[in-house]
């Protein structure tokens, strides 16, 4: 049985699993989930009732949580491209830094977009204010890790990339690294010419119109 993979293109954490495989050229089935699936949305909600997606199908087990989803390939369906360092100390680096990227930048930019959802511009705006001076916080810092590497951790390609191109990605959207950071600006671009983002980029680019914010005529 093909691996199976329930989520949505324009999904942040549904793009972070797809990079991973796109690297590896790994074999899957992609099962939208939305008003024109209902039984990919059912089946999902069957597996996950926590309603989160995305989820990985492998047979008789499912496997949920990116980071996890990812180190799940690597051990089951290696390919080419190892997204996580043997070493163990290496290893933590790329895991701390995969956290980072999901917990201090998505999550950072999900405040305004969760305020823009409830459609009322109070919260609204004071979503848009805890995203901007947490994303702020967050550039700063990774802005000063950045010098000499040409991905998160060094000249390898990692899990923690995975989570930092789509996570950079609707970061920008949601407040513009400023020119105050030159090496991240050259970082997210380096991301977006990466063969595997640029192909989940394009996969998603008809739901642009979704985004809640507006999303900015441009990448």
């Amino acid at each position: 049985m093909a691996l199976a993979v329930y989520g949505h293109p324009f999904s942040s954490y549904t793009q972070k699993v797809l990079i991973a495989l796109y690297e590896n050229g790994t074999p899957f089935e992609f099962r939208t989930i939305g008003p024109d699936t209902p039984q990919h949305s059912a089946e999902w909600l069957r597996r996950w009732p926590l309603r989160k997606f995305p989820l990985l199908v492998d047979g008789d087990r499912q496997v949920v949580e990116t980071s996890i989803i990812i180190e799940y390939l690597q051990l089951a369906h290696p390919g080419p491209v190892r997204l996580l360092p043997a070493d163990p100390m290496a290893a933590l680096d790329v895991r701390f830094l995969d956290r980072f990227f999901d917990l201090h930048v998505m999550n950072a930019a999900q405040h305004a977009v969760d305020g823009a959802l409830t459609g009322n511009p109070t919260k609204r705006q004071d979503g848009l204010a805890m995203a901007v001076e947490k994303l702020e916080r967050a550039y700063a810092w990774i802005e000063g890790q950045l010098a000499g590497r040409t991905w998160a951790t060094g000249a390898d390609f990692t899990l923690a990339d995975c989570a930092a191109a789509p996570s950079l990605f609707y970061a920008d959207w949601t407040h513009r690294i400023s020119d105050a950071y030159p090496l991240l600006r050259a970082y997210r671009s380096r991301l977006l010419s990466r063969p595997s983002f640029a192909r989940a980029v394009d996969d998603a680019r008809p739901f642009r119109p979704l985004f809640p914010l507006g999303a900015p005529d441009r990448d």
